[in-house]
């Protein structure tokens, strides 16, 4: 039973259905009103949450809704299927937050090696920059020796091969050209063979 200053009314299940849709309308309007009131004269952060007989939806938040809800499982020691979710989440906002932090630094660490936006930077900043600098020119000036010294090698094996090549050749060439005497020589005297076997051949008979 409860009061409601024109007389008591008993609580129970109201089995007219007109009559039980009226008074949920008018039930549901006040209560949206009073969570309203609550959140502007107490500075309350409210949420309602109402779903009518028939299914339809209503609410009422003074913040983010879902702000809200997921301050009270957390007062309340509730989880949720999608916790593990909204902590992945989280992680991987935290992560991109470094991450660009981390590029913005390296970008003006660029602009400082190139000599801009170095107004700004005191004598420490600019004695470890010029710090910076300095090895990196000893870093640089290293591996281009390097790589000066491995071409430099390479182009003195290539020459080593060059020459190996060309011995082979002039000794090709003499070969051939030795043989081409030995077969000149040889000729006229294997023709004068010839006529003098013949010869003598022509007197035996």
């Amino acid at each position: 039973m409860t009061n409601m200053g024109r007389g008591k009314v008993e609580l129970k299940r109201i089995e007219n259905p007109t009559r039980r849709q009226v008074t949920f309308s008018k039930r549901r309007n006040g209560l949206l009103k009073k969570a309203f009131e609550l959140s502007i004269l107490c500075d309350a952060e409210v949420s309602l949450i109402v779903f009518s007989p028939t299914g339809k939806f209503y609410q009422f938040a003074s913040h983010e809704m879902e702000r809200t809800i997921a301050r009270y499982r957390s007062e309340a020691g509730l989880s949720g299927p999608n916790d593990s979710y909204t902590r992945s989440l989280e992680f991987w906002r935290r992560e991109v937050e470094e991450l660009q932090k981390t590029i913005n630094e390296t970008e003006a660490q660029l602009r400082h090696c190139i000599g801009e936006d170095i107004e700004m930077l005191g004598m420490k900043e600019l004695k470890q920059l010029e710090r910076q600098l300095k090895t990196g020119v000893e870093r640089v000036r290293s591996k281009k020796l390097r790589i000066a010294a491995e071409h430099v090698n390479w182009l003195k094996g290539k020459q080593r091969s060059i020459q190996e090549e060309n011995a082979c050749l002039k000794k090709r060439l003499h070969e051939l050209h030795v043989g081409n005497i030995s077969s000149r020589i040889w000729e006229p005297n294997a023709r004068k063979a010839i006529q003098l076997r013949t010869i003598d051949d022509g007197s035996h008979h």
